[in-house]
């Protein structure tokens, strides 16, 4: 037997914990959920308590060593990843002070929009790097909105923490900010860090958005450091809660997409969809390059030696849930019978803004849209179009990667979804045709372990980790006959994107989507 380690992958409504060996791969698992808080009226609430992350916690990885039939004793290293940005204010010793602003939080959409407009009359460089727009699914953001909103617990704040970094700090047993880990990862994509240019942003910018910025740059110390770096050891207190040896390594953690991208089989010139509740799109390239609009252009975020990119769209998975459960089922259910229809058969033509847009818009203001509806259309008919959506949408952003100098040689389709959903890998495919590959085995939790190895010394090298372990893929090539309909359709879609979602865009003649809807429609359900 190798080294085993566990992987550990806190999503939005769980933590999955896995046992893997480096020789035998994933030996067993276990998965503890823990509620998400939404106000009734407030769809931009959006809070997790950090209390049931960590108990949560101890439970899956119970589970998971049971599962593998491992001895805690035995797991040579730990690696976590979250969600993010998931923002919690703490006090003395770290203890958080309120609940996480959950990454699909977006009350802060307007401390957004207000640190966006300041730093281009600032002439803050940072905000080029984060594709020119700040996102209200970000720390300063988030982090301004709980100072506006929590007057009463502001003399106690000592600090901000990613959930990535929350969680390591306290499994090791550090209590001071200025030695607790901070994820390259976390704050390079959110929180406007960028090392060439001196790190954070200056106090002198911060305080022009508002004066309640005054000190908090200083209390976002830490160790800014990439994954291959150790945060610390596990603490014999929490050795004990999670049935684990104390002293064991704890790299710095990163986000769960772009570590799911690593487990997924990443490598340069890859772009990595990861497919859940919403798709976070990962890649790696060996120089740094600005793309206006995509969130985030960081040296070291995905792999320590290359420069991650990230964009993305808000609602995926949890928009395909909200169409189920609206028809009285589930997506699962509901998309049993998708893989009989056709390329634009459906006369529909959806933007996917459910939850505003993330990339290339950033704009949390927007709404889906769809259109082209007549008396017949069914939930799936729905469920289709919003497939497509989201895959013309991911065409938006490579469009705007590649015409910025993106080298893009592979596409992999990663997360849950595309595990499950056939149609639409395919439908992505025929979209942006090009050759969508799926990871055949299970890779949740996989990149988490990946890095737990490099800690523990089993590898000496992420790619050598992934020649290992990461499972071989699927192919799903573009099918001739559907590429002539999507790129009909891709143009009535990028007209609208750009129309409807910009403010004061040029007005854009329409008149003609929903006759060539029905057009296209008309000609695939009539044709061979």
């Amino acid at each position: 037997m190798g080294t085993i380690v566990a992987g550990v992958d806190f999503g939005t409504l769980n933590v999955r914990v896995s046992i893997f060996d480096s020789d035998k791969g994933r030996l067993g698992a276990g998965v503890a959920e823990y509620p998400l808080h939404r106000k009734k009226g407030d769809p931009d609430h959006a809070t997790q308590s950090h209390d049931d992350h960590m108990q949560a916690l101890m439970a899956a990885t119970r589970r998971a060593l049971s599962d593998a039939k491992v001895d805690g004793k035995k797991i040579a290293a730990i690696a976590l990843d979250t969600t993010g940005s998931s923002v919690v204010p703490v006090g003395e010793n770290l203890v958080p002070l309120d609940e996480y602003y959950l990454w699909c939080d977006h009350r802060s959409w307007r401390e957004a929009a207000e640190i966006t407009r300041k730093a281009h009359e600032y002439g803050l460089q940072a905000i080029e790097w984060c594709g020119g727009a700040y996102s209200s699914e970000w720390g300063f953001s988030k982090l301004l909105h709980w100072l506006r909103h929590n007057p009463e617990k502001r003399d106690r704040l000592v600090s901000a923490f990613e959930h990535c970094d929350l969680v390591a700090a306290v499994l090791c047993g550090i209590k001071d900010p200025a030695q607790a880990p901070r994820s390259v990862c976390a704050m390079g994509h959110k929180w406007l860090w960028n090392e060439s240019l001196g790190g954070l942003p200056p106090e002198e910018f911060l305080v022009k958005v508002d004066p309640l910025f005054k000190g908090v740059r200083e209390k976002l110390q830490g160790r800014y450091q990439t994954s291959d770096q150790i945060a610390g050891h596990l603490s014999p207190e929490c050795a004990e809660q999670l049935g684990l040896s104390a002293g064991i390594p704890i790299p710095v953690g990163a986000f769960d997409a772009h570590w799911d991208a690593v487990g997924a089989g990443v490598a340069l010139g890859d772009l990595v969809n990861v497919i859940g509740t919403s798709t976070c799109i990962i890649g790696v390239s060996a120089r740094p390059e600005l793309i206006p609009g995509v969130c985030g252009v960081v040296p070291g975020s995905v792999h320590p030696e290359y420069t991650g990119v990230e964009a993305g769209l808000s609602a995926v998975g949890d928009m395909f849930e909200a169409i189920a459960r609206r028809a009285g089922t589930n997506a699962g259910q509901l998309a049993g019978e998708l893989d009989k229809f056709r390329a634009g058969e459906t006369g529909l033509l959806r933007l996917t803004w459910d939850n505003g847009d993330r990339t290339v818009l950033v704009n949390p203001e927007l709404g889906g849209v769809t259109l082209g509806w007549n008396l017949a259309h069914t939930a799936e008919d729905e469920l289709f179009a919003a497939i497509e959506g989201t895959a013309f949408h991911t065409r938006i952003i490579l469009d705007r990667m590649e015409k910025h100098g993106a080298l893009i040689n592979r596409l992999i389709n990663g997360g849950g979804i595309p595990k499950r959903n056939e149609t639409l890998n395919q439908v992505y495919a025929n979209v942006l045709n090009k050759p969508i590959l799926v990871p055949q085995g299970d890779v949740t939790s996989l990149g988490s372990a990946i890095f737990a190895f490099l800690a523990a010394g089993a590898f000496k090298t992420i790619e050598e980790a992934q020649k290992k372990l990461c499972p071989p893929h699927r192919v799903f090539q573009p099918e001739i006959g559907s590429i002539k309909v999507y790129n009909e359709l891709y143009a009535l879609y990028r007209k609208l994107y750009f129309g409807f979602g910009c403010k004061g865009s040029e007005p854009v003649a329409v008149g003609d989507v929903l006759p060539e809807l029905r057009r296209i429609a008309h000609q695939v359900r009539n044709s061979q």
